[in-house]
């Protein structure tokens, strides 16, 4: 079971759609997750780009804490594609999230 919460997902990929007007909202949010949350993350960003594949989703996570050497939140916000990136993890994990953007709205 995933610690992050797939409202969470939904707000990084919305402020990452900002750029440059929510970078420092985007940045705390991130960075006030806990460790478990910011692999996750960072694992669904993978899935959604294809460096895994969502069956790996163990895999990613335990390789997102081992090369974790940089803050998550400035690796992810240098990532090209954040949000469709997340948006493609989410959606290969089969994770519906239609409520949650929704309530963003």
């Amino acid at each position: 079971m995933m610690e992050i919460t797939p409202a969470s997902v939904v707000q990084v990929v919305f402020l990452a759609r900002e750029g440059k007007v929510a970078e420092r909202e985007l940045r705390e949010f991130i960075a006030a997750m806990n460790a478990d949350e910011k692999a996750e993350l960072t694992a669904i960003a993978w899935i959604g780009r294809g460096s895994f594949e969502a069956d790996e989703f163990d895999e990613a996570v335990d390789t997102a804490r081992a090369e974790a050497t940089t803050p998550t939140e400035t690796y992810l916000m240098g990532m090209p594609h954040l949000a469709e990136n997340l948006e493609a993890g989410l959606e290969a994990l089969g994770i519906d999230v239609s409520g949650e953007e929704e309530d963003l709205l």
